[in-house]
């Protein structure tokens, strides 16, 4: 029976590392900055990218291997690849296909962090951005498009706006313009939707969030769909489509072929010379996350739908985001890209503003007050006094992000607790 015939769930338990007859149980945590050979030829095989095997720990090490072949199986994509965080993740997967004088079109409904990457950092490294809004429609889209665009990024439900992202619709323009599209799928997991069936070419996920789920780790990971093809768009992607001079000579869509030149590239360029790696430690702990996410996925949306619908009746509360209620303007492209749901993490304005959130926030017994959202513990966060403290009550306003807007991630503890210890928050109020 082969893996790709088993289901999600056993996949989560299994995928990406089989033991042989008397080997470990669990993934071995190779500890390693380097590995041993016999002959300078054996090594030579393994630089000029002719055999498979591990020379140095910056490149590839056996651990993370593991772990992110796991989560390309759940993606149902050919190859992934682990980075140290989020941002690492998305940066090599943009930067990958990307250089100066490269354009990305990018939905404006994504996480503050990924924004400023590629609306400042990027553009310091020559590469122009147009941001669209996620409600686009298909003429709006094709509008975006340059003769020097080279990708398209959205994010499935984005963070914080919890906007849900039509992805076929996005597949659809990237492919009329002959570039992939890149999807952060961080808050529903492979669990809750699998962008690839809808058209997504690449899936980053920050798997600090719900993949390794216990706020231990910080890391990412890149998985290749590996059905764009490159070669019919060689012009768009050099970098991919002829030889690099600074890895041998390799062509890595003729050697590799649609399902592996993208994760290669990454590996053997990127990866050489960013070096921004998940240690294989850290891996071990996210591959403990991954092992358990099908049973916590079902749990973390059944308290976000129970703590949605509390509030959204709270006279207290003016409006709340959740693509699981019936109101949410996003409820349908839910029902369509996420039917089993799709995260725990809630948003809501209070009607009182800044003031009330601060006695709310205050008032929390359960729900800790952190930078942090997709764990097992719940948390609590009102950016207009932590991460957006810098704006006024009008720049907040004008960023859609209230001064009475408070996100909640809801984790694995009893909905009943969590609900009553909200209840309690307000009547502070």
């Amino acid at each position: 029976m082969s893996m790709n015939n088993v289901s999600l769930e056993t996949k989560c338990v299994q995928a990406g590392y089989r033991p042989g007859n008397g080997e470990p149980r669990q993934i071995p945590i190779v500890q390693s900055t380097t590995f041993k050979y016999d002959t300078s030829e054996d090594m030579g095989k393994l630089f000029d990218l002719e055999a498979s095997g591990y020379f140095y720990t910056r490149l590839q090490n056996p651990t993370n291997d593991y772990v992110a072949a796991k989560i390309a199986e759940l993606e149902g994509g050919t190859a992934g690849m682990l980075t140290s965080s989020g941002q690492a993740a998305n940066f090599f997967a943009l930067f990958n296909i990307c250089e100066c004088g490269s354009h990305i079109v990018a939905s404006s409904s994504i996480y503050g962090g990924t924004f400023n990457l590629i609306s400042v950092t990027l553009k310091k490294m020559g590469i122009d951005v147009t941001f669209v809004s996620p409600d686009s429609t298909e003429e709006e889209l094709d509008a975006a498009f340059q003769e020097n665009t080279r990708a398209m990024f959205g994010e499935t439900i984005a963070n914080p706006a919890l906007t849900v992202l039509d992805i076929e619709k996005f597949a659809n323009a990237a492919h009329r313009h002959g570039v992939p599209l890149i999807i952060d799928n961080t808050f529903p997991t492979p669990v809750n939707c699998r962008p690839i069936e809808w058209g997504a070419d690449i899936v980053t996920h920050s798997t600090t969030k719900y993949i390794d789920g216990h706020g231990a780790t910080v890391g990412g990971a890149i998985v290749d769909a590996g059905k764009f093809d490159w070669m019919a768009h060689a012009d768009k992607f050099p970098g991919l489509c002829t030889p690099d001079e600074s890895y041998h000579g390799i062509t890595y869509a003729e050697k590799f072929g649609k399902e592996g030149a993208f994760i290669t590239k990454c590996t053997a360029q990127l990866m050489r010379d960013f070096g921004a790696i998940q240690s294989p430690q850290h891996a071990f702990i996210l591959n403990l996350g991954l092992e358990s996410l099908h049973v916590r996925m079902p749990k973390h949306v059944e308290n976000g739908q129970a703590v949605a619908e509390f509030l959204s009746e709270h006279p207290k509360v003016v409006k709340v985001n959740y693509s699981g209620l019936p109101s949410d303007p996003y409820y349908k492209l839910a029902q369509k890209y996420l039917p089993n749901g799709g995260c725990g993490v809630v948003s809501f304005e209070l009607a009182g503003g800044r003031a009330a959130a601060e006695t709310f926030m205050k008032n929390l017994k359960i729900a800790a007050i952190e930078t942090h959202v997709a764990d097992a513990r719940t948390c609590c966060l009102n950016p207009a006094t932590s991460t957006h403290r810098q704006l006024s009550d009008e720049q907040l306003k004008a960023a859609g992000i209230p001064a009475g807007l408070i996100r909640i991630s809801c984790g694995l503890e009893d909905k009943e607790d969590l609900i009553a210890d909200i209840a309690q928050a307000l009547d502070a109020i």
